[in-house]
């Protein structure tokens, strides 16, 4: 199949690749074709932009290396069953390998190393859990490409040659281990991108030509009248021009109570109509919309995210050929200089090459990661991937959402005023017959108050006329008088002459306290009002104060919510400071400044809004217990049962597992270098070689094994 490109500009999916560095190598080989001017390759969403020409074929050559398969942007992709094996089953294979290594690992103690069913069992093991990076790692030494795979490559050769299969098959399962589970980072990433597309309707009610039609929302044009009703998603952004309701905008900002929507008021796709029935006119076409702009900034977002390349990664390129050319100088130097004898200092040599072997500089850095990752996930802690946790360990400034994450997510009454000398108890069952039958989840908020706290609710009184007043409260008439319980402004829209001066203050104060405020009335008096809000959860202002303890000075709030909430809740858990009334690429943004400024940065959030932020920062962390589905898809850590003194937790051990990788290399190097002094003096044997080179392994393992235990300190104050 080959195709050319037809404009300067053009979109491809591709498939098949398996790590960032992969995908920086193709990235690298498609600009050498030649007619390409720039290529970029965005491996978290799979896609590759090219300005230029060039063909399918040529493509899919630049990625030969690793089976790479292109496919134009709007071309059908392979099912699951297409799929190559090795991409379908890579978690199947490393359960096989481990079966295997330790079935060898059993009969090497039992009958020994060198037994044939022991070499076996090792060899099969490496086998199905290492040729393709065997493969790939043989390729690239014919190339005198020193990647991690090269060195991992000839780490199992050397452990082959010298007899160490069993440490040689630990390697490459402990590798396969690191690539699945990018791998499945990756998956769940792109996941995340397709739960954002899902979130908005495909298809939406036109009126054409006073005629009512369901089209796809992709041929609906600027302009256009569309209806939606009770309970549906709002398809397309517009501008309303009939009707009123309430509309729950918690996808694009997060925030937990529904918007009084009317006349000129503008709506976004995505977002929930929760009461009256809606015409809006269509202000953006379906790719333009707020929520299209969130998905564009979650895939540039995560693709702008390289992961630092890890020390090991680096040190590669020249530990394996200075160790090769130590070697060969070893072996022929003396003889030719200074008269050696050829088969000592070839024995020298080859011990060099032995004590060089990288095994245990290859496993010093996955073994503590993966302990770590295995540790906290027994403390609720998930964590996708090693990068993510190194990264933990280096943060210095902590984001926070507030609807959801610092607070509980629901608004609770937490004031209840009486105007008159009428008893709380009294005026409850007003509330009550008013909301009882209403689906605004404030109205829910005041029933579940009424029934903990209200007076005689089953005596019968005659409710009638119940009738929304959309987008600001209900009314009814309950024995014949007309009750309302609305907003302040409802109040001073239709019954102004009952408002005072003390009325004002109270509700201006309760206002300023970050608080929404309900008011119960009739038509010749106010009766009460009520505050509810979102309260801070329990928790969070240990965890923020734990985290100060930990050294992390700046903790910030960022959320869509109005100035009076935002500060007050920001007091109440204890942040350093607070930014409101954000949309969510205003939180991207200060996410990326904070980044341009030299600071590593954490985002912890849980709603599909936050998931820009979550993507483009530093350490993106979801609450896993209420967080969308969009938002711990997109993160790299999660929070399970929303437990924000876990935090303190995962920053802490973050650092401590950096100690220990440190640690590790510097016992795998320290080891070799003490061995390596000896061969001037011709006193490095192979036995010396093999006893350092175990040792190095041993030590950096045992030492990794110290992050099993992680206690929770988070109720220690």
């Amino acid at each position: 199949m080959e195709t050319t490109t037809k404009t300067d500009q053009e979109m491809f999916k591709v498939k098949g690749m398996t790590c960032t560095g992969c995908a920086a190598r193709f990235e690298k080989n498609v600009k050498q074709i030649p007619g390409v001017k720039e290529a970029n390759v965005n491996f978290t969403s799979e896609k590759l932009i090219i300005e230029g020409h060039a063909s399918i074929q040529e493509l899919e050559k630049a990625g030969a290396f690793e089976n790479v398969k292109v496919y134009h942007e709007n071309d059908e992709l392979p099912t699951e069953e297409d799929q190559p094996f090795f991409q379908k089953h890579t978690w199947i294979q490393v359960i096989i390998a481990s079966l295997f290594v330790l079935a060898g690992w059993i009969s090497h103690f039992y009958i020994g190393e060198q037994a044939l069913v022991t070499i076996g069992l090792f060899l099969s093991g490496m086998v199905i859990g290492g040729y393709s990076m065997f493969w790939q790692g043989i390729k690239n030494l014919t190339k005198f490409v020193f990647d991690m795979k090269t060195l991992m490559t000839i780490a199992i050769i050397g452990a082959a040659l010298i007899g160490e299969w069993g440490e040689g098959a630990l390697v490459v399962v402990l590798f396969a281990i690191s690539e699945a589970l990018e791998s499945y980072s990756m998956d769940r990433a792109r996941k995340s991108i397709r739960s954002l597309v899902e979130t908005s309707p495909r298809n939406a009610t036109v009126n054409r030509l006073g005629n009512k039609m369901v089209v796809p929302v992709d041929e609906i044009d600027i302009g256009e009248e569309i209806i939606i009703r009770p309970g549906e998603k709002i398809p397309l952004d517009g501008t309303v021009t009939k009707g009123l309701t309430s509309v729950n905008q918690a996808a694009i900002t997060g925030e937990s109570i529904p918007v009084g929507k009317g006349e000129g008021d503008s709506v976004f796709a995505g977002t929930l109509n929760e009461e009256g029935l809606l015409s809006v006119k269509v202000t953006k076409l379906v790719k333009d919309t707020t929520l299209a702009k969130i998905i564009q900034l979650v895939e540039e977002a995560q693709g702008e995210r390289a992961p630092a390349q890890q020390f090991i990664d680096r040190f590669a390129a020249y530990y394996t050929p200075a160790i090769m050319i130590l070697a060969f100088i070893v072996m022929v130097g003396p003889p030719l200089l200074a008269g050696g004898v050829w088969s000592e200092w070839i024995y020298l040599g080859l011990a060099t090459l032995v004590v060089g072997c990288p095994c245990a500089l290859v496993i010093s850095t996955p073994v503590a990661i993966v302990t770590a990752i295995g540790s906290n996930a027994k403390q609720g802690i998930l964590i996708r991937g090693g990068i993510h946790l190194e990264q933990a360990g280096h943060i210095e400034v902590i984001s926070f959402d507030k609807t959801g994450t610092l607070t509980k997510g629901t608004p609770e009454v937490t004031d209840f005023l009486s105007m008159d000398d009428v008893s709380e108890k009294e005026l409850i069952p007003y509330i009550y017959s008013i909301e009882e039958y209403s689906t605004h989840p404030l109205a829910k908020t005041l029933v579940a108050y009424a029934k903990k706290n209200g007076g005689d609710l089953d005596s019968q009184r005659n409710v009638t006329d119940s009738k929304a007043l959309t987008g600001k409260g209900m009314s009814a008439k309950i024995d014949g008088v007309y009750y309302y319980v609305a907003s302040p402004s409802y109040v001073r829209s239709y019954y102004s002459s009952n408002l005072s001066e003390k009325f004002n203050e109270m509700v201006e104060d309760l206002q300023k306290q970050g608080k929404t405020v309900v008011i119960l009335g009739n038509e010749s008096r106010i009766l009460a009002i009520l505050a509810l809000r979102d309260e801070v959860r329990p928790e969070a202002k240990h965890a923020i104060q734990q985290l100060k303890k930990l050294g992390i000075k700046e903790i910030v709030m960022l959320t869509g919510d109005q100035r009076y909430t935002a500060e007050a809740i920001g007091r109440e858990a204890g942040v350093t400071r607070v930014e409101s009334e954000l949309l969510p690429e205003e939180k991207l943004a200060f996410i990326k400044q904070t980044r341009i400024s030299g600071k590593n940065v954490a985002m912890v959030g849980d709603g599909m809004n936050d998931a820009p932020a979550l993507a483009q920062a530093n350490v993106g962390i979801a609450m896993g217990g209420g967080g969308t589905d969009t938002a711990i898809e997109t993160a790299d850590i999660a929070l399970m049962g929303d437990e924000l003194n876990k935090l303190p937790i995962l920053i802490e051990t973050s650092r401590r597992t950096l100690r220990i990788v440190k640690q590790n290399i510097a016992f795998a190097l320290g080891l070799k270098v003490l061995a390596l002094i000896l061969v001037p003096f011709g006193w490095l044997t192979l036995w010396i070689a093999i006893i350092a080179d175990m040792g190095a392994t041993l030590l950096v393992t045992f030492n990794s094994l110290r992050l099993i235990k992680i206690k929770d300190k988070s109720n220690k104050k």
